[in-house]
């Protein structure tokens, strides 16, 4: 007994010290591939901005006690929109914390570090289930290398997309799993982590959360397969129903509120699946920018499945992949010709399902194809003799020097002088604002109709009356601008109190009219004059609110208040709380029973 004890004993040591050798490569190969971020710059990739202003706004947000923001300030040149009403939390969240442990030029490097390091963990924990250590940890390796990751990190700057793609192959892995016997080290509750899973994927990214839907449906039958047994199916339905519960104080907000907003605007031209086929051409200079990008991922993506595809096959004929384990690899090679399939006008009906539309590009997939690219690339590799592993390291060095060259010529996007960081804090603590998101204008607003260098109030007797001038010499893009030799303002106000989400202003107008405030409308904002609620504020054009006003003084203050949706969604997750408590409780009894 003392040599039985002794012998597992000395192979748990082992077992801890290779993972912690091995799990060392993986932050390492990802710290490689972020390098052109610290020796190029930060690379100004297409949501950008987008991301770093929403950085900064749930700074300003924090900083006046909202713990979880609803409305953006900045966009619409101050006149804000309901941004994170509408965009998942988790990603914001991470970056505005980071914001407060580092300067922001270093934020997104940082982020992206991290989200290349969960990537290469969870593959490799993915892996782990069916390949031999050394394997599944050069799995996590390619996977922080993998091109598309780095084509979200660096081309397009998705930072969320980045962030939910990292919990792919742990969503695959709890739903491809099956349960172990008792005392089996594969005893563990899976509902539950595939609960939390789902749920954090779509509190990360939306069209991250449709693909997981659809990921989960299609490993849960897989399995069910396989495994020849129903209970794979009744644990996706189960921590898809409480997944969705648990993100509903998002969800349901989201879905409820795009009534309130021109949410058909992330669907237009250039933004639709069927604009975005496998290397698909377009005439017309509106669409040059879209079919450059297009190539370049269309490229990527060939690439991808070329080498998954060639890995898989040479997998298959020397036998690197067992029998046993075909319930947990063979779901992993058929998404290869499935994620393909999609990518051509052959699957136009599979894009009707619900939602699918709304991930504008069938390309988005390679989130999931970036992970079988990984696996079967690691099972592909030869580690079994010290000459191969030499000859391997030395190839999977050169595949991450190579993949770090490529994101730093075709990926990388330089900085102008005004997208450098630097610049867009200016900007940010100046109040000047910025573009707004056409998907996020109240319904019948344009955005392009919003002046810039608004004041806060203006007194009109038109409500309806244009406050800005555009210049005729710049065409149709210029963006109206207003100052003070214009006359459109009677009298001009600046607010006592100026927050995001609350407004107070006090004033003396000269006669009756409105009040236009330096504000978008929404139905959440509850408008109150000397104290009583306000008439229906008169509707324009630009989507301001113009708030009518009798002669003399007036206190107007402006509130965000909390709708029905929003308390349904907060009791929704916390019923769902309780439910992912008592599954959790009941997994662990079920595992920790004798047999």
């Amino acid at each position: 007994m003392g040599i039985l004890y002794n012998l597992k004993a000395q192979t748990a040591s082992l077992r801890r010290a290779a993972f912690r050798e091995g799990v060392a490569f993986i932050p390492f190969a990802a710290l490689i591939v972020s390098l052109p971020r610290v020796l190029r710059g930060i690379s100004c990739g297409h949501d950008f901005e987008f991301h770093l202003i929403s950085w900064f706004e749930t700074h300003r947000a924090w900083s006046q006690g909202i713990l979880y923001p609803h409305w953006a300030q900045s966009p619409n040149w101050g006149a804000g929109e309901p941004r994170f009403v509408f965009y998942p939390p988790l990603s914001w969240i991470l970056g505005a914390v980071l914001g407060y442990l580092m300067k922001w030029g270093w934020v997104s490097a940082v982020y992206i570090f991290l989200c290349l390091t969960a990537t290469g963990l969870t593959t490799r924990a993915l892996a782990r289930s069916f390949l031999p250590i050394a394997n599944a940890t050069l799995a996590g390796v390619l996977a922080t290398a993998a091109p598309y990751a780095l084509f979200a990190a660096y081309e397009r700057a998705a930072f969320s997309e980045l962030a939910a793609a990292a919990m792919i192959p742990l969503l695959l892995l709890y739903a491809l799993r099956k349960a172990g016997r008792p005392f089996d080290d594969r005893a563990t509750p899976l509902a539950a982590p595939l609960t939390l899973i789902f749920a954090a994927i779509w509190l990360t990214n939306a069209p991250a959360g449709v693909i997981a839907s659809y990921l989960l449906v299609f490993a849960a039958i897989a399995a069910a397969f396989f495994q020849r047994s129903w209970m794979p199916v009744l644990r996706a339905a189960i921590a898809g129903l409480i997944g969705l519960g648990l993100a509903a104080l998002y969800l349901i907000p989201a879905a409820w509120e795009q009534r309130w907003i021109a949410i058909n605007q992330v669907l237009d031209i250039g933004m639709r699946v069927q604009d975005s086929w496998l290397f698909a051409r377009h005439g017309g200079p509106d669409m040059e920018l879209h079919d450059q990008i297009l190539r370049l991922v269309s490229t990527v993506l060939v690439f991808t499945a070329t080498v998954a595809l060639a890995a898989l096959a040479h997998c298959l004929k020397s036998r690197k992949l067992s029998a046993t384990d075909r319930p947990l690899w063979m779901p992993l090679a058929l998404l290869i010709p499935i994620v393909v399939l999609l990518q051509f006008p052959v699957s136009a009906l599979l894009w009707h399902l619900p939602k699918m539309q709304f991930l504008q590009f069938p390309w988005r997939w390679l989130i999931v194809l970036d992970v079988p690219f990984a696996v079967f690339l690691a099972a592909a590799t030869p580690l079994a003799s010290r000459r191969a592993r030499i000859w391997s390291a030395l190839g999977c060095t050169a595949v991450i020097l190579i993949s770090t060259a490529v994101a730093s010529t075709f990926f990388h996007q330089l900085c102008d002088d005004e997208d450098d960081v630097a610049n867009q804090v200016s900007v940010f603590k100046a109040g000047t604002g910025v573009d707004g998101i056409d998907e996020y204008a109240a319904v019948g607003s344009d955005n392009t109709l919003v002046s810039s260098d608004l004041p806060d109030a203006c007194l009109v007797t038109d409500p309806t009356r244009d406050l800005g001038e555009s210049d005729s010499t710049a065409g149709a893009a210029s963006v109206p601008d207003w100052y003070p030799e214009q006359g459109s303002c009677d009298q001009t106000f600046t607010a006592r109190l100026w927050q995001n989400e609350h407004k107070l202003l006090q004033i003396d107008s000269d006669h009756d009219g409105f009040i236009v405030l330096r504000l978008r409308r929404y139905p959440a904002w509850l408008i109150t004059v000397n104290g009583q609620p306000t008439e229906t504020p008169a509707t324009r054009e630009d989507g301001l609110i113009a708030v009518p006003v009798r002669a003399g003084p007036s206190t107007i203050e402006v509130r965000w208040t909390t709708t029905p949706d929003v308390v349904w969604g907060r009791w929704v997750s916390f019923a769902a709380v309780l439910l992912l408590v008592m599954l959790w409780v009941v997994e662990r009894r079920r595992s920790s029973q004798p047999a």
